[in-house]
């Protein structure tokens, strides 16, 4: 585990290949996702690691309901009963009402080169035995308005990653995490950490992605905190016109 200062305000948690959020305003805290579901303990100790406790959180904000990002809420929740929260859509997701996810199959595949390799047998160990898991209390969150939450975050629709995926948005910090609608780096990702997308195998519409990255360029952020990678300081807008360049 690894906990990053952002701002005053937002910590950036990188735990299994995966990150998460604190958002602190005063003692109490709104976390960005949770990690894989054996994250949990890291998910506790990094709410320690910066003098907070499970009792501080007021809610857990989810981009979506993959895996590496719901993982530790149950672990969360048995020290204290926290909301859930997400996109309309996404709720169903989360309740696994229906599965958007990376098939064995297709992390099967990944072991023809070392990188894929290493990436599956560390995915494994942060699942197993909770590869089947939910969050039955999961509820949905309304977009574009400031939630009544410490740091005020607005949720924005950005989904393409999942149907549902939800980004958020701390305009008065000039934060935006994005979730997995556009991360820095990833462990099957080539080259140097850079705002790009996920794999494709990842992702349920890329054109759908697309849309949602014009979406987030026009937020008033200049600081990126991704679901993978390190966060990127730099106009969010600025980043969006880059990858349009790039293809």
């Amino acid at each position: 585990m690894k906990v990053t200062q952002v701002t005053s305000k937002v910590h950036l948690v990188t735990g299994t290949n995966v990150n998460w959020a604190i958002i602190s305003d005063g003692d109490a805290v709104t976390l960005v996702d949770a990690g894989y579901p054996n994250d949990g303990a890291a998910l506790l100790a990094s709410l320690e690691a910066i003098g907070r406790r499970p009792q501080d959180v007021q809610a857990v904000l989810l981009t979506h309901a993959h895996l590496d990002h719901l993982g530790g809420i149950p672990t969360l929740r048995a020290e204290h009963p926290v909301p859930v929260l997400t996109g309309a859509t996404e709720v169903a997701h989360a309740h696994r009402d229906y599965l958007e996810q990376i098939s064995p199959v297709q992390m099967l595949r990944q072991c023809g080169h070392k990188a894929g390799i290493v990436w599956v047998a560390q995915t494994l160990k942060a699942v197993l035995p909770h590869a089947n898991m939910s969050v039955p209390s999961a509820a949905p969150v309304a977009f574009d308005e400031r939630l009544d939450l410490p740091g005020a975050p607005i949720a924005v629709s950005t989904p393409g990653h999942t149907t549902g995926h939800t980004a958020y948005l701390l305009d008065e910090e000039g934060v935006v995490f994005t979730g997995d609608a556009l991360v820095t780096a990833h462990p099957l990702l080539p080259g140097p950490p850079r705002p790009q997308l996920l794999p494709h195998f990842f992702n349920e519409d890329e054109t759908e992605m697309r849309r949602s990255l014009r979406v987030l360029g026009e937020l008033p952020a200049d600081v990126l905190v991704p679901g993978h990678g390190p966060v990127e300081r730099r106009p969010i807008g600025r980043i969006v016109g880059d990858l349009d360049t790039d293809g």
